[in-house]
C-alpha cells in the first residue's frame, strides 16, 4: 500500500538523495516500492543539483506510482542538505534514508524497521553497516581511518557511519543539531540526546551506472573539524529532564 501526498499522511517515509543518477534512480524506486509492499509508505526523491535526466525519470515513475514525491534544488548543496530536505518534508513517523546510487539495497528497509520496533521507544535509530564494501581501496582506507578515529573520540560503538541505510524517529530527528557532514554522526548525536542506537548489517552493492558523486566526507582530513565539533556537542549536552505537564484545573 502506498500513499499519495493528498491522502493520509503516511506510516515511513523513505528518503532518497541523489545528484546525476539518471541511469539509478528507476530502478532504485521500484526496489524500495517493493520493499514496502502491504505498508503506508511515501518516497522523496531529493535531486540535488542535477545535470542529467534525473528529475524527468522521477516524474515517470510519480505517473504509475504516487507515493513518489521529488524535491529540487536550483544547486548542488550536498549529501547532507539534500537529506535534510527531504527529511523536513516528509510526513511520516518512520524516516529511513538511503543514497541514489543504487549500492545500498532496499530490501534491508524492513530489517532496519523491525530492528527499531523491536527496541521500543528508547531506540530511535537503526543504522546500516555495510559488509563487503564495493569501492576503491583509496576510499575504504580512507574510511576505515576516519571510522577509528570517530570511535576513538566519539565512543558511539558504530563499526560503519557511512552507510545510507537508516531508520531514525521522526520526533528524534527534529531535535538534531545541523551541520555539513551531520548525516555521518547519527548514531552520536541521537545517543546524545539519550536514546539507543541499533545496527543492523548489510550487504553492499556495485554501482549499476555512472560515478560516485558524493563520500568526499569519507577522506579523514575534510571531516576531521565536525569530529571535533560532535565531540564538544557531546560533552556539552549533561542533563536530559523527563518533562511532564502540570494540571491546571484544580
Amino acid at each position: 500500500m502506498n500513499v499519495s501526498q493528498t491522502k493520509t499522511p503516511p506510516d515511513i517515509s523513505v528518503v532518497v538523495p541523489c545528484r546525476d543518477e539518471a541511469g539509478n534512480i528507476g530502478g532504485l524506486i521500484d526496489e524500495i516500492a517493493a520493499a514496502l509492499a502491504g505498508r503506508a509508505f511515501e518516497i522523496l526523491i531529493v535531486d540535488d543539483g542535477s545535470r542529467d535526466a534525473t528529475g524527468e525519470t522521477v516524474r515517470a515513475k510519480h505517473r504509475t506510482l504516487p507515493a513518489v514525491r521529488l524535491l529540487r534544488h536550483d544547486v548542488s548543496a550536498g549529501q547532507s542538505a539534500a537529506i535534510r530536505t527531504g527529511l523536513q518534508a516528509s510526513r511520516g513517523a518512520v524516516l529511513v534514508t538511503l543514497d541514489g546510487d543504487g549500492q545500498n539495497d532496499p530490501a534491508y528497509i524492513p530489517a532496519l524497521l523491525e530492528a527499531l520496533e523491536a527496541g521500543g521507544e528508547e531506540t530511535a535509530l537503526a543504522a546500516g553497516q555495510r559488509l563487503g564494501r564495493k569501492a576503491s581501496f583509496a576510499k575504504r582506507y580512507g574510511s576505515r581511518i576516519a571510522n577509528w578515529a570517530r570511535r576513538s573520540m566519539l565512543d558511539d560503538r558504530v563499526r560503519d557511519t557511512g552507510c545510507g541505510l537508516k531508520a531514525i524517529r521522526r520526533a528524534v530527528f527534529l531535535r538534531l543539531p545541523y551541520f555539513d557532514g551531520w548525516h555521518r554522526f547519527l548514531p552520536a548525536l541521537v545517543r546524545r540526546e539519550g536514546f539507543d542506537v541499533a545496527l543492523v548489517d548489510v550487504v553492499d552493492r556495485e554501482r549499476r551506472h555512472g560515478t560516485s558523486k558524493y563520500g568526499i566526507f569519507d577522506r579523514l582530513w575534510v571531516g576531521i573539524a565536525d569530529l571535533f565539533g560532535v565531540w564538544w556537542l557531546a560533552r556539552r549536552r549533561r542533563v536530559r529532564p523527563q518533562i511532564s505537564e502540570e494540571r491546571m484545573d484544580g
